[in-house]
């Protein structure tokens, strides 16, 4: 008799305690884009009305970014994790969702939180054939493996005249003098948030894009807009310029 009840039938008229409920369910992943908190999608591309806080007029052409290795933190301090990576593309809607592809024990959780890029134990080179197919490898010489995004636009130089830049980070980099050895770069992001999962949920991951631009490092688009892949340094501010790009919007349980 009970609504909730995998195995709930209106016409049931005695409660005799044969209602079961189910202990597991789908997290689904929404993602969504936004600068300063205004929604952009890519019908939006290709229009210079953002300015970055060095005050760099720019336009967003391109965001495609790679998660990895979904967690969900449990109070005590636990986590379960679910194996598995997306690829989101602002280009395509079909992949603005995420199903996890395992399903989830009903729980409360106290945040949820995945890998930006691959980590080192993932970021095998030539391992996965459509993101192989996709041209999002990186170079040997860089370091191999994997992107962890490219994001692409345009902006407005000291000069009035209008440049593409290309804003792309990778999962490990190479800082060639004095140290010639390759460093990781993901990112393991954490967000909190109370998440009491009681049947399918799909939770909202939203990216602040301006994030990208200046928290903590101030981005100059006159000094980094191209050549970045090889660019130590640049990279290096990336990666600390993710911990406040993500956070959670909405959620909504089934």
């Amino acid at each position: 008799m009970d609504p909730t009840a995998e195995n709930y039938n209106a016409a049931a008229e005695k409660d005799d305690g044969s209602c079961t409920y189910a202990t597991e369910a789908t997290v689904t992943l929404k993602f969504s884009q936004n600068i300063n908190g205004s929604s952009i999608s890519a019908a939006d591309f290709d229009q210079l009305n953002y300015t970055t806080p060095e005050g760099n007029t720019y336009s967003v052409t391109k965001m495609q970014y790679l998660i990895s290795d979904v967690r969900l933190y449990k109070a005590n301090g636990d986590s379960v994790m679910v194996d598995g990576y997306h690829l989101v593309d602002m280009s395509d809607t079909t992949t603005l969702t995420y199903e996890l592809p395992e399903v989830v024990r009903i729980a409360p959780y106290v945040g949820i939180g995945f890998t930006f890029g691959f980590d080192a134990e993932d970021n095998i080179s030539g391992q996965y054939a459509d993101l192989n197919a996709l041209s999002w490898s990186s170079p040997e010489e860089l370091g191999g493996g994997y992107h962890q995004m490219k994001f692409e636009g345009r902006y407005i130089d000291d000069i009035t005249d209008t440049i593409g830049f290309q804003y792309h980070s990778l999962s490990k980099i190479r800082k060639t003098t004095p140290d010639t050895t390759f460093h990781d770069n993901y990112v393991n992001v954490n967000l909190t948030k109370s998440l009491d999962i009681t049947g399918n949920t799909t939770v909202e991951i939203k990216m602040d894009i301006q994030e990208w631009f200046e928290n903590p490092n101030l981005w100059d688009l006159d000094v980094y807009y191209a050549a970045l892949m090889s660019d130590y340094n640049a990279q290096v501010m990336m990666r600390q310029n993710a911990a406040t790009v993500f956070s959670v919007g909405t959620v909504t349980i089934e």
